[in-house]
């Protein structure tokens, strides 16, 4: 080896990582992001999101940056705070169908038999009903809110996480590595936790970021339809249901609400992709 270091392997840069990451994954990694920023924006922000003001439908200023309604709230602090109230639905509505999707995916998956085929009727049962069809359902039988609205949502979800569970765990059932494990005397619930959970966590996470961009433009089509988040709490789709009937007066306060709609589900979708062909070894170069 020469004295000037020739031969030598250049060491790794600190943006290695970056560019060994897909450019969907980069992108809705950076919207994500920043939809997280803004809930904690949400939490600093001074300003009342329910606030009225005599500055009805202004456009730009210095106090209102995204300018005001016509009521004179403030829209700058109704997006960020509807931002929180999106991802808080999103959150509990993909952990209720991530819970009973995997559960239900899992048993049918490693069991088989009767209850793979009697679970299977179900879910294409379940699959059968839109979110907002179980959302009328339960409004019938409840209180429209925003916790009627992740019920909806969240079971409308469990179909997708148990397909994606059963064939995971149907690709693990075929390993040798299960038949060695069952010869050393280890039981079916040890075995769940220690070789089929770990190796199916992959698929369920992207799942999970497809379900939450699902989720949010599922709870602002409720809530624009008046069955999901109730005012004054400030939701995407209420404030676009709002702002729809003078918006030849104003059209800003259709225009914030759209553009976070369409930028939380963009993202959270690169997202879901980005991380799909990252984890799918086949996918590397």
């Amino acid at each position: 080896m020469t004295a000037n270091g020739a031969g030598q392997r250049p060491s790794p840069t600190r943006a290695s990582w970056w560019r060994r990451l897909t450019p969907s994954l980069r992108v809705g990694g950076v919207i994500v992001l920043g939809i997280l920023l803004m809930v904690v924006a949400s939490w600093l922000n001074p300003k009342d999101p329910n606030a009225t003001s005599p500055d009805r439908l202004v456009a730009f200023s210095v106090v209102h940056p995204l300018g005001t309604d016509i009521l004179g709230r403030d829209t700058l602090a109704r997006v960020l705070a509807g931002a929180q109230n999106a991802l808080y639905v999103g959150l509990v509505a993909v952990g209720i169908g991530l819970l009973i999707g995997l559960a239900l995916g899992v048993l049918a998956g490693f069991f088989g038999g009767w209850l793979d085929q009697l679970l299977s009727v179900l879910l294409e049962t379940l699959y059968a009903l839109p979110a907002l069809l179980i959302a009328l359902l339960l409004g019938a039988i409840f209180t429209p809110g925003a916790t009627t609205s992740m019920m909806a949502i969240g079971l409308a979800a469990v179909p997708a996480f148990a397909r994606v569970a059963r064939a995971g765990v149907l690709s693990v059932k075929a390993q040798p590595y299960l038949e060695a494990a069952r010869a050393l005397g280890m039981g079916n619930f040890r075995i769940l936790l220690r070789h089929v959970l770990p190796n199916i966590l992959g698929p369920l996470v992207v799942q999970a970021s497809l379900a939450f961009a699902a989720s949010i433009l599922a709870e602002a089509a409720l809530s624009y339809l008046g069955l999901g988040t109730q005012p004054p709490t400030a939701s995407w789709g209420r404030m676009l249901r709002e702002a729809q009937s003078y918006q030849e007066l104003s059209p800003w306060p259709v225009v914030w609400p759209g553009v976070a709609i369409g930028l939380a589900v963009l993202g959270f979708n690169l997202l879901g992709d980005g991380l799909r062909d990252w984890l799918d070894p086949r996918g590397k170069r």
